[in-house]
């Protein structure tokens, strides 16, 4: 029988033109099982999203360096993650993989970074 040979990019970078350069960490595999029991047991998935089991605060720890000169706080990362709640779900409940919610994500967080501030006028 012949066999198909799938090429598979793997995506570890996300960069927007002028906007920062996030790296994707691997998928949390324990991270994930945890929230997702949680929330199967029924608790409010938004309480535990601003500790440490939070994927937000997970994520911010990777992408920091990157955010936090371009104006991004840790609070309104949190927020953003936690706004996100819907692909969020997808991704605990296995409907989306890590890439394409991890790649979402970023592009989220990078359209909602503040604008920069324009240069100084040339005299």
């Amino acid at each position: 029988m012949p066999r198909r040979v799938v090429r598979v990019d793997i995506v570890t970078v996300f960069e927007v033109e002028g906007g920062p350069r996030l790296e994707l960490p691997g998928e949390p595999e324990d991270l994930k099982a945890g929230l997702r029991e949680a929330l199967l047991d029924g608790q409010d998935w938004r309480a535990g999203f601003s500790d440490d089991i939070c994927i937000g605060v997970w994520l911010w720890r990777s992408w920091r360096p990157a955010l936090e000169p371009a104006g991004m706080s840790r609070e309104r990362f949190v927020e953003i993650v936690t706004d996100n709640g819907r692909e969020l779900w997808l991704w605990l409940m296995g409907e989306r993989q890590w890439t394409q919610f991890v790649t979402a994500l970023a592009g989220r967080v990078c359209r909602r970074l503040p604008a920069p501030a324009p240069a100084p006028a040339a005299a």
